[in-house]
């Protein structure tokens, strides 16, 4: 299967768009925008359900939760480009080191600024339109004239991505591959009633195997059992799961895309789904969605999508 990546944006978001055409940032359909519906369940569902309830399920003591702490940034041939140093967390052939586009007042995941001062991943998400590029960088920090940085994916949205995407073996900003700012999901998004896309989530690195399913690239080095989900594991919310029971008309709005289109592994953390902040966009979280609305969703409400072959983490990028 082979995805064409091309470029639709809306700043500081995914925005618009839907299935039928990519949806944001991208022009053409790639693995997110796929209508999950109906897709088989994994033989080994029960089994990797079984396995990631017995490793404690979900992270924050297995409470189904979201992190709001995303921003994705626009550039144009106007914004500041600046080179960064790499750190120990840049890994050679995986990530890119070119010029970043830095724009004037925008900040890193969690940060008000370009400073990473809390110690969190520090993402820096910024889509050029006008060069046709995502930039994703990991561990981003800036503090006067020093800039630092982890891994830098950059996504050429002029590419046709085959299904080892950036490169077998090859890490991203994030550790299953994957580009991240189009499987966050936006308060105008949940305002607007309709997710078009898969949603991106993340688990406590001792409740994930040492392996990956496409369509993850790469897979870091954790410790779950044999039975635990892979990187980049698909998992879709049952058919059966009453979605009307949950607390708020944006729970249901998530909980719907989890049904239709489900939600992909791509690294480690704590808290289940992420979610841009609402600093930059029309709608606000407050009084739409808060971070406990989807907590009455246990492990055992989803299905595993199959994926075919697992794949070996051998830490060695193929680009």
């Amino acid at each position: 299967m082979r995805w064409l990546i091309s470029s639709v944006f809306v700043i500081a978001g995914c925005g618009s768009g839907g299935a039928g055409d990519g949806g944001p940032f991208f022009a053409e359909p790639m693995f997110f925008n796929q209508d999950a519906s109906d897709s088989p369940v994994a033989s080994n569902s029960a089994s990797v359900i079984a396995g990631l309830r017995g490793v404690g399920g979900w992270g924050r003591g297995d409470r189904f939760q979201i992190d709001f702490a995303f921003d994705v940034f626009e550039a144009d041939a106007s914004t500041p480009r600046k080179t960064f140093e790499p750190t120990a967390e840049f890994y050679t052939p995986d990530c890119d080191h070119v010029p970043m586009p830095v724009p004037v007042g925008g900040n890193l995941e969690g940060e008000t600024g370009y400073a990473c001062r809390g110690d969190g991943d520090c993402h820096l998400l910024v889509h050029d339109q006008t060069d046709g590029k995502l930039y994703e960088m990991w561990r981003a920090n800036m503090i006067d004239a020093s800039f630092q940085a982890g891994c830098l994916a950059v996504w050429d949205t002029a590419t046709v991505y085959g299904s080892t995407l950036r490169g077998e073996q090859c890490s991203s900003a994030d550790g299953a591959g994957f580009p991240i700012a189009p499987m966050l999901f936006t308060p105008d998004e949940v305002a607007s009633g309709s997710i078009d896309h898969a949603i991106r989530f993340v688990l406590p690195n001792d409740r994930v195997r040492r392996a990956y399913v496409r369509p993850a690239t790469h897979a870091t080095d954790t410790s779950g059992p044999t039975n635990a989900p892979p990187y980049g594991v698909h998992l879709r919310l049952k058919s059966s799961f009453n979605v009307e029971a949950l607390p708020t008309e944006g729970a249901r709005v998530v909980a719907r895309a989890l049904k239709k289109f489900g939600m992909y592994h791509a690294d480690g953390g704590e808290y289940a789904l992420t979610a841009t902040s609402d600093r930059y966009s029309t709608a606000k979280w407050a009084g739409l969605l808060g971070e406990h609305d989807l907590e009455a969703l246990s492990v055992e409400d989803f299905e595993v999508i199959d994926h075919g072959e697992v794949f070996t983490a051998a830490f060695r990028c193929m680009r």
